[in-house]
């Protein structure tokens, strides 16, 4: 989920869908990337956080770590 986007910004937009699919895992996706923006993202409903930049190495162990449920 990127957090920044025109209309409805990613926290909203993870609240709405957690809202239906309490169970989907949703990837916070920011180049805002200070401990407050991340715990808004969490806090909003993401399961993890990834800054931008995003590093390749973490996005794969952050995906793998979810892909195994």
């Amino acid at each position: 989920m990127d957090m920044k986007m025109p209309i409805m910004d990613g926290y909203e937009a993870t609240r709405q869908i957690k809202n239906k699919y309490p169970n989907l895992i949703i990837l916070a996706l920011t180049a805002f990337a200070s401990h407050e923006d991340k715990t808004r993202a969490i806090q909003s409903g993401c399961n993890n956080f990834i800054s931008k930049p995003i590093d390749k190495n973490i996005l794969f162990k952050t995906l793998k770590k979810y892909l195994k449920q």
